[in-house]
């Protein structure tokens, strides 16, 4: 618990530009080397045919449902536990990060088998059928079994972060990005040794990268940090926690799981164009998750941030944390759109030859990236209201977001322009939730710091 303490005193009393970028910078890396390994699925995939990269494309929402889920136990946990740091309550501590692993084990089995048993009924559903659909029940049947190791990694490194410490958690991300990077030409193609797995090499791949974060994070918080606790739980006490992990958990997960679902449903909309759409849009989106890293990481340590400060009621801080990454979005997003007006096309190219595909990405990357700015602020606006105990608000923002602007304004968009319709229509949601996310954190922290002069009086 002394690297924890440490930790503790730079949160609360470092300048807290600095501070943020200190806790961001270990996490960019880490979310660059997992959205580069997502990049090198597509890019490996896509040499084997458009079908097999359109069956990567229609998982995506899929996987991404189930990492919403992941990372919304973990954000839950990691709001608790980074309030009763701040307030010095290590029993806590150790209490609410063992029963969020053990809410997290129970998600791996209920999802892995359901998902099991839905592969060909659920991707049916969102448009995929023939040798595409074949293609998805190889990758899937492989993914789920592997969930375990995804589900408790991502739940482990959020309890890190809410300790404090960035670097350990972008560093496990590193190592299994490096690895699932290296082994998927391996697996995909059958170079050397190893057998020509097509599909199914680009899930082996991820399964073992993702095993290997599994045991890192394992190690890290049983041996280093050592907040974990070994006493036996009563039903009582496992509910007393849940309650208060789901109570910011839930809310989480759903605005999480609003964004893969809305993109399910745009995907749906984009099939109708046929496979080379699907293909390029699911491309683009991978490159847009690259070229959101940076904010990205932002919005995963600004919780921890902001809880210990609300703990140790220094909301002075809390209103700067915001404010500083408002100033940070407007200059990553701004540079992001200049790099993509210039270099789209090259871009998209990289990772398929076909012309319909480069097209269709390279499109996309030309219209959304001027709403950049304002979904880096949203995205870090969101995390900090899970942690301010403001769940439902920050859950109406992303429903207001997808289900409210950009799957009507994309059916809209689609009917009247074709895929420029559908692409204008995710950027023009981007920027109203961004102005949207502006107003409610400001009422949030006016709320905060009034009750905070009432308690102090």
């Amino acid at each position: 618990m002394e690297k924890t303490e440490l930790n503790r005193t730079k949160i609360l009393e470092a300048p807290v530009a600095p501070t943020l970028f200190r806790l961001a910078l270990p996490m960019i890396f880490g979310i660059l080397s997992m959205v580069l390994y997502n990049l090198a699925d597509a890019f490996f995939v896509g040499q084997l045919g458009k079908e097999q990269l359109a069956a990567l494309a229609f998982t995506f929402p899929v996987v991404l449902t189930v990492n919403s889920l992941a990372q919304g136990v973990g954000m839950g946990a990691s709001a608790a536990v980074s309030r009763a740091i701040g307030s010095r309550d290590f029993h806590r501590v150790r209490t609410l990060s063992s029963h969020s692993l053990i809410l997290g084990l129970l998600i791996v089995g209920v999802g892995a088998i359901t998902g099991l048993l839905t592969i060909r009924r659920l991707f049916n559903l969102l448009g995929a059928e023939g040798i595409i659909l074949d293609y998805i029940s190889e990758y899937m049947g492989i993914w789920y079994i592997g969930m375990i190791f995804v589900v408790v990694p991502m739940v482990g490194n959020n309890l890190i972060r809410a300790t404090g410490d960035s670097k350990i958690p972008g560093l496990v991300m590193i190592i299994g990005a490096t690895i699932n990077f290296s082994l998927d030409p391996l697996l995909i193609f059958g170079l050397g040794p190893f057998p020509s797995l097509g599909i199914r090499g680009a899930a082996m791949a991820t399964l073992i990268g993702r095993g290997s974060t599994f045991l890192i994070s394992m190690y890290v918080l049983v041996f280093r940090e050592k907040i974990l606790s070994y006493e036996l739980p009563s039903p009582a006490e496992l509910w007393r926690s849940w309650r208060e992990i789901l109570y910011v958990g839930v809310p989480n997960a759903a605005t999480k799981m609003i964004i893969p679902l809305g993109n399910g449903v745009i995907t749906r909309i984009i099939a109708s164009y046929g496979a080379a759409a699907v293909a390029g849009y699911g491309v683009a989106t991978r490159v847009e998750f690259f070229s959101l890293a940076a904010l990205n990481a932002l919005s995963s340590v600004i919780g921890p941030f902001i809880g210990q400060n609300l703990g140790a009621k220094k909301i002075d801080r809390v209103e700067a944390g915001f404010k500083t990454s408002a100033c940070f979005s407007f200059y990553v997003g701004g540079f992001l759109f200049l790099v993509y007006i210039f270099f789209a096309e090259a871009i998209a190219s990289i990772f398929n030859a076909d012309p319909e595909v480069v097209a269709v990405t390279s499109l996309y990357l030309r219209i959304v990236p001027l709403a950049y700015t304002a979904q880096g602020f949203y995205l870090v606006v969101t995390a900090g209201l899970n942690v301010m105990k403001r769940p439902l608000q920050a859950a109406g923002l992303s429903l207001i977001e997808m289900f409210g602007l950009s799957v009507p304004l994309a059916l809209l968009g689609s009917l009247l322009f074709g895929p420029v319709g559908i692409f204008v229509a995710v950027g023009l949601s981007y920027i109203i939730t961004g102005l949207l996310s502006r107003f409610t954190v400001k009422r949030v922290v006016a709320s905060w710091e009034k009750a905070s002069l009432h308690t102090s009086d």
